[in-house]
């Protein structure tokens, strides 16, 4: 049974910093490409950073570059998503992905929620 569990939201002030953690589990996760997505109340699920299987290519959303870095450890089964200079924009439940590219395996975590406020 696959299972991504994220870890890491919560409540920050506008300029604070969080780091959400992903692990997974019944799944050969250097197979695949990790995503974080987030979806505000109302709004559609984006990407907000990607990451290749091997880690050499990472991609961003236009909103967060800069101030976003994804990474990831193949050995640990896990992806981060350091999030700085935290906007009230990024308030939004920030989703888990793994994709096999070329495959219908893809998989999402439950979620968790950041809320930048002050």
């Amino acid at each position: 049974q696959v299972q991504l569990v994220e870890s890491g939201g919560g409540l920050v002030q506008p300029g604070g910093s969080l780091r959400l953690s992903c692990t997974a589990s019944g799944l050969i996760f250097m197979m695949y490409d990790m995503s974080w997505y987030r979806q505000a109340p109302g709004e559609e699920r984006e990407l907000v950073a990607s990451i290749t299987t091997g880690g050499r290519s990472t991609n961003y959303a236009d909103s967060v570059k800069d101030r976003f870095t994804i990474s990831r450890d193949n050995a640990k089964n896990t992806v981060n998503l350091q999030m700085n200079s935290l906007e009230p924009e990024d308030t939004a439940v920030y989703y888990c992905n793994a994709l096999w590219v070329g495959s219908k395996l893809n998989y999402w975590g439950q979620g968790t929620q950041v809320t930048v406020s002050s």
